[in-house]
């Protein structure tokens, strides 16, 4: 199984428009941050977790050819902007492509994309998509996806849990059943915003509390702001905790991929 993260940045990305802060004017690539979203490839499959506002991009920079499915975390602007450009997996392979996530998730992702679901005049093109709602483990192409229920401030949302690897952002509370779940894990990349408290989102000092209490072999922190320089964060960090980035890749085992 491999596994790259796409984006690592906060919805604002980084640099955030009009900004003159260090980060954003930095020229380090690991400073340099669209919005959330992973790519996972196992047994000559393809999966996306969420739809970044940037997909086009993070695809063509990762040389994405095909996408079999997309596992949606949530319904908020960064993660699904881009699900339009999802359009030439479903042209390319002529059958509509499976989208799952929870019950709110999906209402959104009907309402804002409407015009995927209703008949329209030819010409232009759209993405197909068939919905489907997650209520427990279920099977996706042979590997186990397990669902890890967070809170994103009061807002339902999914983490997911493939074999030993698990993916949890835009969270503030991971409630004890969650916790359970992610138990005995390889690697974690697990959300963290700044230092200074937010609302909806993880602090590192909270992120790194659960990474303390989970103790996977090697924590990575995403959805990070305009707040955190790379490498200056990284050093204040406890060994087997880093910062993901843009087009970080993690190869794990074969065997890991079901539990």
């Amino acid at each position: 199984m491999k596994v790259v993260v796409l984006g690592s940045g906060t919805s604002h990305g980084v640099p955030v428009i009009g900004c003159d802060c260090p980060v954003c004017r930095s020229d380090h690539p690991k400073n340099q941050r669209t919005r959330c979203s992973l790519w996972l490839q196992y047994g000559g499959w393809s999966v996306l977790i969420d739809a970044a506002t940037e997909l086009r991009l993070q695809a063509l920079r990762e040389g994405i050819r095909q996408v079999h499915a997309v596992l949606l975390t949530h319904a908020h602007a960064d993660h699904i902007s881009g699900m339009d450009d999802l359009r030439i997996f479903s042209q390319r392979s002529r059958q509509e492509l499976p989208v799952y996530g929870n019950e709110e998730t999906l209402r959104e992702i009907r309402r804002k994309y409407s015009y995927a679901f209703e008949p329209t005049q030819e010409g232009g093109g759209k993405p197909k998509f068939s919905l489907h709602p997650i209520n427990g483990p279920f099977d996706l192409f042979g590997q186990t996806i397990v669902p890890i229920p967070a809170w994103h401030g009061e807002l339902p949302v999914l983490g997911f849990r493939c074999g030993d690897f698990a993916y949890v952002t835009d969270v503030s509370r991971i409630p004890p059943e969650s916790l359970e779940r992610l138990q005995g894990l390889d690697t974690l990349i697990l959300g963290a915003l700044r230092h200074r408290p937010h609302v909806t989102h993880f602090s590192v000092a909270q992120a790194l509390e659960i990474a303390a209490q989970l103790q996977p072999r090697q924590t990575y922190f995403t959805h990070i702001c305009h707040d955190l320089e790379h490498e200056t964060t990284n050093a204040d960090l406890p060994a087997g905790v880093e910062l993901a980035y843009d087009g970080l890749a993690l190869e794990f085992p074969e065997s890991i991929g079901s539990m």
